[in-house]
């Protein structure tokens, strides 16, 4: 383990939970939206993945094999949730269904983002975050202490 692969592992953690965050605010803010641009209806809930990153060289895969630490996280990717959208019966939204014949009429499809499930995942997502903080303090310390071995 090199000097510095605390804090860069502490710095990867820090980096996806603050994208983690990001997109929980950006699901948070779009929780009435009935109509996105691109006009395919109203703002799916999305998600961010994450997974352990790849060792890249020989050297790397051998220590890691050794040494099973890991190197991090890395976002995989930021999925959409496919679960189904709520109804809401408000006939005087603009984006409600307006054919009288249908037995839809008055609803408006909202979006599949529950507050309190985000809210929970942004408490998740600090909570991790301050965990990458106290870590990063930890390797600094650590660093710092073997630093002054050699004085």
């Amino acid at each position: 383990m090199s000097l510095f692969q605390g804090i860069d592992i502490s710095a990867s953690g820090l980096t996806a939970q603050r994208l983690r965050m990001d997109v929980i605010a950006n699901n948070i803010a779009n929780a009435n939206t009935t109509r996105t641009p691109g006009g395919t209806g109203p703002y799916r809930r999305e998600v961010v993945e994450l997974s352990q990153k790849p060792a890249s060289a020989f050297g790397a895969m051998l220590n890691q094999s050794l040494n099973p630490t890991g190197d991090g996280v890395q976002v995989t990717k930021i999925a959409q949730d496919q679960s189904p959208f709520k109804l809401v019966y408000d006939p005087g939204n603009p984006d409600a269904v307006k054919d009288p014949k249908s037995p839809m009429y008055g609803y408006v499809r909202m979006p599949n983002v529950n507050i309190v499930t985000e809210m929970v995942d942004l408490i998740s997502a600090s909570r991790s975050y301050e965990a990458d903080i106290t870590a990063l303090n930890a390797s600094k310390s650590i660093d710092m202490k073997a630093l002054q071995i050699g004085k």
